[in-house]
């Protein structure tokens, strides 16, 4: 009996023993930010990250980050990747329907029906890993973390660039695009208990941005503008709603349309915040794809910015074991 109990004894000891010898792998989170069609790097990253054994027990995401950080905690990212890398410059136009009332140029109740169809009502709170979609909410600015009821529903709402998408109501809240406020949204990630923050900025390649022209203007005065003819067809080019979100969205004679004009502007503010926000609350690790030549709306480069998305996490890799190791 005695000879059973030191058995017991030494048994107990080994495992301690083998326990204390493993090293303890810290909480990973994961920082999505926005950046629209350049998001699609974030499948590229996440698959570099599980391919080398490192999944994330915490993922937070702005607009296109969201989007893609919740198809993965649902168990969907093979669907959307295999839908991102479908979509031609034709038929993105599909899921573009122009609004000519309310709040917004496209209602996006296609998109958000593509979204609903593959996740269905799968609620945050029931994902396998702890998920936060960042939105603002559109009359105090108050930055938002949707960390429970319908997943669907939170992405919409993060990715609801003002003018572009329609304002979401969730529990008596308009949200709209959280890259408003938090676009790369680190400290989401740390008061879900990361240890280890992993961070994905998609506009750091935007060679540039953030400068001062001093001094700058015309040396001579301007040619008079040319008579503008208006258009012959009048109301029936907007008919054909085709050729108007063409128009509208990709502009060829060299002058940005609308959309544009909103989204550059928007980035502007959008690398601002980002700046001060790092500055202020930095990752553990960065991963800055190289998306530099892919523009907002070009949707239909989804293989090479998941290219990019890959490249950059495997630059990142012998960093994010370091960081592991002295975290651990």
């Amino acid at each position: 009996m005695l000879g059973s109990f030191l058995g017991h004894v030494r048994g107990d000891r080994a495992v301690e023993a083998s326990q204390a010898a493993a090293p303890r792998r810290p909480s990973i989170g994961l920082a999505l930010g926005g950046g629209a069609a350049r998001g699609f790097a974030h499948i590229g990253v996440i698959r570099t990250l599980v391919a080398n054994g490192i999944k994330p027990d915490v993922i937070t995401g702005t607009s296109i980050g969201a989007v893609v950080g919740g198809c993965y905690a649902a168990g969907q990212l093979d669907a959307l990747e295999q839908w991102a890398r479908s979509l031609t410059r034709r038929n993105i136009i599909q899921y573009l329907d122009v609004s000519f009332s309310g709040s917004s140029l496209i209602s996006g109740q296609r998109l958000f029906r593509h979204l609903e169809a593959g996740l269905g009502d799968i609620r945050i709170e029931k994902l396998p890993v702890r998920f936060a979609a960042v939105a603002t909410e559109l009359e105090t600015g108050h930055e938002v973390w949707l960390t429970r009821g319908r997943l669907v529903d939170a992405l919409r709402a993060s990715y609801a660039l003002p003018g572009i998408f329609a304002p979401v109501r969730i529990a008596d809240r308009w949200l709209v695009d959280g890259a408003l406020v938090n676009p790369v949204p680190i400290s989401a990630g740390r008061s879900l208990d990361a240890r280890l923050m992993i961070a994905v900025n998609l506009n750091a390649d935007l060679i540039g941005r953030g400068g001062t022209l001093a001094a700058y203007g015309e040396d001579e005065p301007a040619d008079e503008a040319p008579d503008i003819e208006p258009e012959a067809a009048g109301w029936r080019g907007i008919v054909n709603v085709e050729r108007f979100i063409k128009r509208k969205f990709f502009s060829r004679d060299g002058s940005p349309g609308i959309p544009a004009v909103m989204i550059d502007a928007y980035n502007v503010m959008q690398d601002r915040i980002t700046r001060a926000r790092l500055a202020g609350d930095p990752p553990d690790i960065m991963i800055q794809p190289r998306l530099g030549p892919i523009a907002m709306f070009e949707f239909n480069r989804a293989e090479e910015a998941i290219a990019q998305g890959a490249e950059a996490t495997e630059r990142a890799m012998e960093a994010i074991t370091q960081a592991m190791e002295a975290l651990g």
